[in-house]
């Protein structure tokens, strides 16, 4: 697949969900991704790329997960299994440091982070395209956690709403090989226009 162009006038980095919870040692979630997060050294990727989009001044936006508050999930007649998960482990509790952004990923001034998700999308019911619509943002680069779940269900909406978008395929990880595989080689190249390196993203933004 091609490596895209990009403008950092119509150009974005879009984050999603850096918590403790999924990237830090200790996190609830980290020791399910840990192995292969650590083989194809994701956070440090992920860390690499948001620094080179702050110095080519592409503008940065945070797509988050709700963070779990107590009655989130008790009253509610339908429960995805995927928010029943995060109603049994209180992922990215609010108030706790697993729901916090991890320290060196926490918003500078001008970055915007988007309402909060309630199942994987970082679109879905949330304030994300109108943010990035309102800052003329048209391409994408997408990095972050997990990869088949919220990767792909954010990047499945993107190009249902007309965005370019570009994949890193080391800066995002997974609870298993076969699941990152599956997302990476089976289901995000019919909607990511592109999957590349941190390398090559890194490269491609330095030179803007």
């Amino acid at each position: 697949m091609a490596t895209l162009t990009h403008d950092n006038k119509i150009t974005a980095l879009v984050v999603v969900d850096p918590y403790n919870d999924f990237i830090s040692e200790g996190g609830k979630i980290w020791g399910r991704i840990k192995g292969v997060a650590e083989a194809n050294n994701c956070v440090p990727n992920m860390l690499r790329i948001l620094q080179a989009a702050r110095q080519a001044d592409l503008r940065v936006f945070y797509a988050m997960h709700r963070r779990y508050r107590p009655g989130d999930y008790e009253t509610w007649k339908c429960i995805a299994p995927i928010q029943k998960a995060a109603w049994e482990h209180k992922s990215f509790e609010y108030g706790t440091w697993g729901g916090e952004i991890r320290d060196e990923f926490k918003p500078e001034a001008g970055e915007i982070v988007a309402a909060e998700n309630r199942c994987s999308s970082g679109f879905a019911n949330t304030n994300l395209d109108l943010m990035l619509k309102k800052h003329g943002i048209h391409k994408l680069i997408v990095i972050g956690l997990i990869a088949h779940t919220c990767i792909e269900a954010t990047v499945r909406y993107a190009a249902e709403l007309g965005y370019e978008v570009t994949v890193v395929s080391d800066a995002t990880a997974d609870y298993s090989d076969r699941e990152m595989q599956a997302a990476l080689h089976v289901n995000l190249p019919n909607y990511a226009s592109a999957i590349v390196s941190t390398t090559d993203i890194v490269s491609a933004i330095s030179s803007l």
